[in-house]
Parts: structure tokens; C-alpha cells; sequence
């Protein structure tokens, strides 16, 4: 990235810009390039005013606050003689709505030998955005957050009054490592040493804490919803063939699996019945997996101006990837893209969105695995259904008995009832039909009664609220078996 800013200076491009929250590590870039080139460096933020950093500190008349002033200062060195000289402006995006912002920075545009490069953390407006040549200022690579990590243990330990221990084994240190990717190395530093200092040691036992972490740390950043996960594997019951592929592909993220030859998964499609946790797998994946879950949300996607949707789905994009390792959920895939399969009356607006982000998919190589959920097969687009899109398409059926039994099971504990004191047997018979969902229900619903009548839940509670249940099964069985129909021989069951 040094020879690239440096080559973009020498080239004589009048404005760049780095848009990057890691303003400090940008910074360093900028005065590393202007040392090595032996020009002048000034520096300008609202706060400071205009100063001269390179090659010694030396005060400008422009005032803290004056951005128009600053810019005005620049051009009493654009109409000199001689040595290029660099001019470092924080934040100025901000001040950009101005016309005499804009303005200025056009006449800039046309000038030699000075070169303003702006760091923002913010997106620039699209008037200035296309006076500018961006640059990416990438996340920290594996080899510098490890060295954060280690520093950083460092740095508690020495100044600790405390006795502060580690008992990490390389694996475990990859995987600390790979859970702070998307992080700057001053937030992997903070989030490290809150682990620390939280029981003076460094353990295993750390890293739901860093997901978490991670998670606060970035949810306000962009489209995405960052979702805590209260849920494990453990807690679904039956989807056997489902839960043993992704036991296969549990470290297919890591250092190791790139050096073996393999590429990161990149997600599957759960299709089926509503109600027989689809949705449940996304979080269960994020917890088995420790990584942070990101929910797309179609209706915060969907804007009403010429481009700003696109514009959307792409920062939401972006996002994923800033911090990836991380599992990306779209609920409903069918619902957030509805006429990108027939003849659309948006204008062409789903077509554009789903193919941007049919792109993305084929296209991307940061870890970032998707879990999408559909209930409308018919509702899909071809293209979504080939192989690259996604590793694998599963079919998410009604549970069987024996499923059943471990549903109710799975509930009753749940809500402190011990599932040996009920008849499981007897339930699951009775029960025949129902989903995950409906099983939870009536569970909820038996509980209430009980409640109502001042009396311990008993078989005949549960019994009674499944007599009274139609099932989804029964009221739309037309389209459950349609939907068997369709999946048999396309998808893979996922029990």
C-alpha cells in the first residue's frame, strides 16, 4: 500500500482519497509516502487548523474550524515554483456539501505539484467521490493481528498487578486470530485485553466473549443487523444429514484448510416447510462456528431514490466482508428479491439487486458464509439454484416421530420440566404432522393452561392443546406435499 500511494503522488493525481475508520493507521501511511518522497507534509482537521508536520512542525495562519480557509491556503502553494508538497485533510467529507467546498476542490483538480489526500471515515459525496482517486486501506492482514494478540498479552502482563496466564494452543490462537478479522489493530487490541482483564488469563474459554465483543463493537456499522446467538447445535432436534455437513466444514475457514487446498465454504440454501428451523440453523451455525451473525434485512435495503438500493446492498456487502469470519443470514431469500423471477413492476430494481448480488456470491473469496431460507420454491430464480452460488441445497421436511420426541424433549427441559416424567411415546403419536414450530407452541400453550388451573404441566395439558392444534400440515397440506413433490430428487434432505 506504500508504493501504491507513493506511485499515485509521483504520478501527479491532484486528489486522494482513503476512506477507512482506521484513521491512525492512515495517517502513518500518509507521512510514511511524504518522508519517503522528501515533500513537505501539512496536516488539517477542524479542530487543529492548518499546521506543517514535514519535515519540522511549523503553525499556518488558518484557524481551527475554517475548512474553506485551509483550502485556500493550499493554493498559495499551488501557484509556486517547485517542490511537490502534500496536504492531509481529516474529516473534510464532512464539509463538502458546501458549494465553495466543491468548488475548490474542482480548481484543485486541474493544479500540479500539490496533492491533497483526504481520510475520512465516512463516505465522500458523489460530486467530490469523482474528483478523487480512492484508495483502499486494508484491514490488518493474519500475521498483524496475531502480533496485536501477542503484544497485547504482553503489555497486560507487564503492567498488571495481577498474575495474568495464557493456555491457548496454536489451534486456538489461529482461531482468536481469524475471530478478529474485520477488526482494526487498535480494536483487536481493546477487545483482546478486555478478555484478559475480565479473569487475568487467556483461554479458549475466550472466544464466544471476543465474538461478542466484535459483534457490539461493529453493529452500528452499515445494513446489516448484527444478531446475538442464544442457541447451539444441540439444541435443534433431527436434521442429522444437515448437522454432520456442517460438522465437516466447521474448520474449512482456518489457516489450515488454505494451506491444505481448500476454499472457504460458501454457504447452503435451506428449503422447506415454514416452522422446522430454517431460520434456527443460521444462529446455530454462528454459535458452532464462533462467529458473529449478520441478518440482511430487505426492508432496510429498499430506498425510494435512482440508485441508493443498489447503493445499500453493496455497503451491506462490504460490511460481511469487513467482518468476516462471519456467518451472513437472508431469511425469506424469495421475499427480500420478489420479481426478480417474473416480469418486474419495480422498474427492473429486483433484477439489478439480485444480480449484484449473484455477483458478490460467485465472486467473493473473504469467509463469509450465507445461510439463506426460502418457503417459495417457485418464487426462486434458476441462477440461485446452481452450484457456486451455494455448496449445497437442503430440503427441510416435517420432523418424524422420533424427531418429535426430541423437540418436545428439547422444549420441556427448556422450560424446567424433566422430560423422563412425560410420555414422549404417546406425544409424539399424537403430535403427528406438527413442526418444530407448532411442538413449541403447544408446549407454551399446555404451560399456560396448567398455570391457569394452579396444577404441575401433565400429559393430559400437552394432550389436550395438541387435540385442539390443526397442524400446517392439515391446513395447507395441498402445498407441503408440493413442496415434497419439488425437493425430492433437486435437494438434499436435510434429516
Amino acid at each position: 500500500m506504500h508504493e501504491h500511494l507513493k506511485l499515485l503522488i509521483q504520478s501527479d493525481n491532484p486528489i486522494i482519497s482513503i476512506e477507512s475508520r482506521d484513521e491512525e493507521a492512515a495517517v502513518d501511511l500518509v507521512r510514511g509516502v511524504a518522508e519517503a518522497l522528501g515533500a513537505p507534509l501539512y496536516e488539517w482537521s477542524v479542530t487543529t487548523g492548518l499546521s506543517r508536520t514535514l519535515p519540522s512542525p511549523q503553525a499556518t495562519p488558518v484557524k481551527p474550524g475554517r475548512a474553506a480557509a485551509a483550502l485556500d491556503q493550499i493554493f498559495q502553494h499551488a501557484d509556486g515554483p517547485g517542490l511537490r508538497e502534500v496536504f492531509l485533510f481529516k474529516d473534510l467529507g464532512a464539509h463538502c456539501q458546501e458549494s465553495y467546498i466543491q468548488r475548490r476542490l474542482r480548481d484543485l483538480h486541474f493544479r500540479h505539484q500539490v496533492h491533497l489526500v483526504m481520510v475520512d471515515g465516512a463516505p465522500l459525496p458523489d460530486a467530490v467521490r469523482r474528483l478523487t482517486v480512492p484508495v483502499r486501506l486494508p484491514l490488518p492482514d493474519h500475521a498483524a493481528l496475531e502480533q496485536a494478540v501477542r503484544d497485547t498479552f504482553r503489555r497486560v502482563r507487564e503492567t498488571s498487578v495481577y498474575k495474568v496466564t495464557a493456555s491457548l494452543t496454536r489451534r486456538d490462537l489461529e482461531q482468536l486470530v481469524q475471530t478478529l478479522r474485520g477488526l482494526t489493530v487498535a480494536e483487536a487490541s481493546r477487545v483482546v485485553a478486555a478478555a484478559i482483564h475480565d479473569d487475568y488469563a487467556l483461554t479458549p474459554d475466550d472466544l464466544p466473549r471476543i465474538v461478542e465483543a466484535k459483534r457490539n463493537l461493529l453493529q452500528s456499522a452499515g445494513c446489516l443487523e448484527s444478531i446475538s446467538v442464544n442457541i447451539t447445535s444441540d439444541e435443534l432436534g433431527g436434521l442429522a444429514n444437515l448437522k454432520r455437513w456442517l460438522a465437516q466444514r466447521r474448520g474449512g475457514m482456518s489457516p489450515q484448510a488454505r494451506e491444505y487446498g481448500l476454499e472457504s465454504p460458501r454457504g447452503l440454501l435451506l428449503l422447506g416447510v415454514p416452522g422446522c428451523g430454517k431460520s434456527l440453523c443460521a444462529k446455530a451455525v454462528a454459535a458452532d462456528w464462533h462467529m458473529p451473525l449478520l441478518r440482511m434485512d430487505p426492508g432496510v435495503l429498499y430506498q425510494k431514490f435512482v440508485g441508493e438500493s443498489e447503493n445499500r446492498l453493496r455497503e451491506a456487502l462490504d460490511q460481511a466482508e469487513a467482518m468476516a469470519p462471519a456467518v451472513l443470514w437472508i431469511d425469506e431469500i424469495e421475499k427480500a428479491f420478489a420479481s426478480a423471477a417474473s416480469e418486474s413492476a419495480d422498474g427492473g430494481l429486483s433484477q439489478r439487486m439480485f444480480g449484484t448480488l449473484l455477483s458478490w456470491m460467485q465472486d467473493h473469496r473473504s469467509p463469509v458464509f450465507i445461510t439463506a431460507t426460502a418457503n417459495k420454491i417457485e418464487a426462486l430464480p434458476p441462477e440461485l439454484m446452481r452450484k457456486g452460488r451455494f455448496d449445497e441445497i437442503f430440503f427441510v421436511d416435517l420432523p418424524e416421530a422420533d424427531v418429535r420426541r426430541q423437540i418436545l424433549a428439547i422444549h420441556l427441559a427448556r422450560r424446567k420440566r424433566a422430560p423422563e416424567h412425560f410420555d414422549l411415546e404417546a406425544l409424539a403419536e399424537a403430535t403427528a404432522g406438527f413442526s418444530g414450530a407448532e411442538l413449541e407452541q403447544m408446549v407454551l400453550s399446555a404451560l399456560y393452561a396448567a398455570f391457569a388451573e394452579e396444577a404441575e404441566l401433565t400429559d393430559a395439558h400437552l394432550l389436550a392443546e395438541a387435540r385442539a392444534t390443526q397442524p400446517l400440515a392439515v391446513v395447507m397440506g395441498e402445498r407441503v406435499e408440493y413442496l415434497r413433490s419439488w425437493a425430492e430428487g433437486r435437494c438434499v434432505p436435510a434429516d
